[in-house]
């Protein structure tokens, strides 16, 4: 047995002993579940990746309300029936996403925590209601309860007075780009941009929490992490070439939802094989094209795309492989 195994084993057994602990090995494996991972150190990884990049934004918000997220939705999920994906933390990562995304889109006020608190136990209603509608053709809610459950509290704010926004985008109608270059790309700053695009699964742009959402992948994944590495670089060699906006491009914008399509695709619903690499890197450039389209679609609403062009192109390459699919992902 190797020291990584032993030391999970030992966790697993002294996290089973005591309900506390236990309860925080969830959390901590519904934060790494935004990336796929069933990895407690994993998700601690993350948890401390969020803090340095939300601290370093000057949104602190942002992390204590990913904190909270995790815990009110894996709190929430301990009532349900289906204890092996609480154990694996399918029931918290939803949350965790909506709670670091309101209070980047939203000002930080009393009320704001309230509805991390809703938003967070009506994602794990959505989390069991999608994945019921989807249990036929074997796909996962993937990350569809976070941007349901966001659009409509971020939406809902445009009615209320007491919910008013600080980062959302303004509503416009889409116009046409004017030409650029995709030269000024391809320079030492696009290693940067790609570490930026993994952080910014989490809403964030930061160079080092990307460095460290990568080293918690490894943790619990080397494929995992080739797969983020690889569909965030695709991404930017895309979008760029494609001409997209210089700074959504430096931002990670363009890449974040590749990220996690690269994943899903290349080493969670599949065995990492030649055939399911080339799969994979359709799906990612694909994935730029529909962020692309959501973008234009949702500017005159003034909300932003969230992880849903990770979610559609997703489900559409999930639902041909399925006859492939681990077992355990099945249904989830």
């Amino acid at each position: 047995m190797s020291i990584s195994s032993s030391i999970s084993t030992k966790w697993d057994h002294f996290a089973d002993s005591n309900g506390v602990i236990k309860f925080i090995d969830v959390t901590l494996r519904g934060c790494a579940q935004v990336m796929f991972q069933n990895n407690p150190l994993t998700g601690l990884i993350f948890f401390i990746a969020i803090f340095i990049a939300a601290y370093g934004e000057g949104n602190p918000a942002a992390a204590y309300g990913c904190v909270l997220g995790t815990l009110i939705a894996t709190f929430t999920g301990r009532f349900l029936r289906d204890r092996t994906s609480w154990l694996a933390g399918l029931y918290g990562y939803n949350g965790c996403l909506v709670g670091v995304a309101l209070p980047t889109f939203l000002a930080v006020t009393p009320l704001l925590w309230c509805c991390i608190v809703i938003g967070s136990i009506v994602s794990v209603i959505a989390t069991v209601s999608i994945a019921d509608v989807l249990k036929t053709w074997k796909v996962a809610a993937l990350t569809a309860p976070f941007v349901l459950t966001t659009w409509v509290i971020l939406l809902a704010s445009y009615a209320f007075s007491d919910l008013p926004a600080s980062g959302l985008p303004v509503p416009e109608l889409p116009l046409p780009l004017m030409d650029v270059s995709a030269q000024s790309f391809f320079n030492d700053r696009i290693f940067e941009n790609l570490f930026k695009g993994i952080s910014e699964v989490y809403l964030l742009s930061s160079v080092t929490a990307g460095v460290l959402f990568v080293v918690g992948l490894a943790v619990a994944s080397r494929w995992a992490a080739i797969f983020a590495i690889g569909g965030s670089f695709l991404a930017i060699i895309t979008a760029a070439l494609l001409g997209a906006k210089a700074n959504s491009i430096e931002s990670g914008l363009y890449a974040f939802s590749a990220v996690l399509t690269a994943i899903a695709l290349g080493s969670t619903f599949n065995k990492p094989s030649w055939r399911v690499l080339g799969y994979t890197l359709i799906g990612v450039v694909f994935t730029v094209f529909v962020q692309g389209a959501m973008n234009t679609l949702l500017t005159p609403v003034g909300i932003p795309t969230l992880t849903m062009p990770f979610v559609l192109a997703s489900w559409l390459f999930l639902v041909p492989n399925q006859d492939i699919m681990p077992p355990h992902r099945q249904g989830q």
